[in-house]
């Protein structure tokens, strides 16, 4: 029978003269090994396992912390931006309706400013009709006057003779000199 020792080495058992032989007698040297090789990892890998987990329960943790603070900062992002958006709403449409009535008022009142104009220029108008039909009324006066003068020029000179033009001359002395 072999030695408890021998069947503990899964290697196989040590012959003379250095050979190498596997021990096959696997219902015997299983389950002492693998107790063996599960109690060196427990005793020695818990601390080492242990720390792992505790590192990476810690990262975990952190991750989670780092993410509600992200979410909360994101979430308070968004109701500043929502309280943003909700503002400039407003103000674009209190623009919008300033705007709308701007247009409105500037709208009556360049039509107010057009029909003043076009009163001013059917005074302009009516003005300068006027001071044409004055103008035109001189000339013809004018000229109805020179052709009268004409006439009762061309009408003196062809009645009057000499004789007839002195005594109107003295005449008309005679009249200058009463006056006086």
């Amino acid at each position: 029978m072999k030695k408890i020792t021998d069947s503990f080495l899964c290697l196989g058992s040590w012959p003379s003269a250095g050979s190498f032989v596997f021990n096959t007698d696997i219902l015997a040297t299983n389950p002492i090994n693998l107790s063996v090789v599960l109690g060196v990892l427990v005793f020695f890998g818990k601390g080492v396992l242990s720390d792992l987990l505790d590192n990476r329960k810690q990262k975990i943790w952190r991750t989670i912390r780092n993410s509600e603070e992200l979410r909360e900062e994101a979430i308070e992002q968004l109701e500043k931006a929502q309280a943003r958006l909700k503002k400039v709403e407003t103000e674009a449409d209190r623009f919008r309706v300033n705007g709308y009535s701007e247009i409105k008022r500037e709208k009556l009142n360049l039509i107010n400013s057009i029909y003043t104009t076009l009163e001013q220029l059917e005074n302009y108008k009516n003005e300068a009709i006027h001071f044409e039909q004055q103008r035109v009324i001189n000339q013809v006066r004018q000229r109805v006057l020179q052709q009268a003068l004409q006439g009762a020029l061309g009408t003196l000179n062809s009645c009057l003779n000499n004789e007839l033009h002195l005594r109107t001359v003295s005449a008309n002395i005679g009249m200058f000199g009463t006056m006086k």
